[in-house]
């Protein structure tokens, strides 16, 4: 999912997991473009100065440090020093994080970046092993490990009484079912129960994104298993419920940065 501006740079994406992405990369200048994951990213800086913009202000992560940032917020990526940078990434949904918090709005980290010890070894037990399938019951320990003491670092602030967790609950999994099919906001506040722009907001504090968001992003890990698989970029995107390719093509280029051809052509580059 991210362009390779120059042939010293590569990108890894490593041995598929059941809940979340993983992915080990080396930048030697430009990274990647501005663009918002619908999921957490953590990732561990390995080697040089990893250097982004985020919530308006420059960033700069060294080697031991760790990444945290939240979902839907914007960022890009370059080399901070003349070495380039090197990092591992995970992508977490943040319906895995409410597995841990029960309800309780998602921790944000303030800056993005962290020295935390205990933050840092509960992301490498699951960046370390990379090139080895992951166990479940590992993946689960750190999921909980994370976010436990992202919570307690974050000092996690319990939603007021008219917020509806079960509701946004209720609302990803109807969207979940309904990918291929139109789906409206009147339509979540019928099945749900909830006033719709209530819903919006709690699905907001629960989830990270809108469910517009939200919905998209789900639909555009269709049209990417669609392209792996061999699938004509028209034919995936219309499957997967966009109105056409150039649709999906924006949306595309938002989330990830870099458009559905060339991210088929980094993923090739870096298994090459």
């Amino acid at each position: 999912m991210i362009e390779l501006p120059s042939s010293k740079d590569w990108v890894r994406h490593l041995h598929p997991s059941s809940k979340m992405e993983r992915l080990e990369a080396f930048f030697s200048g430009h990274g990647f473009d501005p663009h918002r994951h619908d999921t957490y990213a953590i990732g561990r800086t390995l080697t040089g100065v990893q250097s982004f913009r985020y919530r308006g202000e420059a960033r700069n992560s060294l080697p031991g440090s760790t990444m945290v940032l939240h979902p839907d917020e914007e960022h890009d990526g370059h080399a901070g020093s003349e070495s380039g940078f090197r990092y591992r990434m995970l992508y977490i949904p943040p319906e895995l994080a409410q597995e841990v918090l029960h309800g309780k709005p998602l921790p944000f980290l303030k800056g993005g970046i962290s020295s935390d010890p205990q933050l840092a070894a509960a992301a490498d037990s699951i960046l370390n092993s990379l090139d080895d399938p992951v166990d479940s019951l590992a993946e689960d320990d750190a999921i909980f490990q994370l976010f436990t003491r992202l919570q307690a670092m974050c000092g996690g602030q319990p939603a007021n009484n008219g917020n509806c967790f079960t509701a946004a609950n209720l609302a990803r999994e109807y969207m979940n079912d309904n990918l291929h099919l139109p789906v409206s906001l009147d339509d979540l506040a019928e099945c749900t129960g909830r006033d719709k722009w209530s819903l919006s907001k709690d699905y907001r504090l629960y989830f990270g994104t809108s469910p517009h968001r939200y919905i998209t992003m789900r639909r555009l890990d269709l049209v990417k298993a669609s392209i792996l698989s061999g699938r004509p970029l028209s034919e995936a995107s219309v499957d997967a419920g966009f109105f056409d390719q150039s649709h999906m093509s924006r949306h595309f280029k938002n989330a990830f940065g870099v458009s559905p051809a060339r991210w088929c052509r980094s993923r090739d580059r870096a298994l090459g």
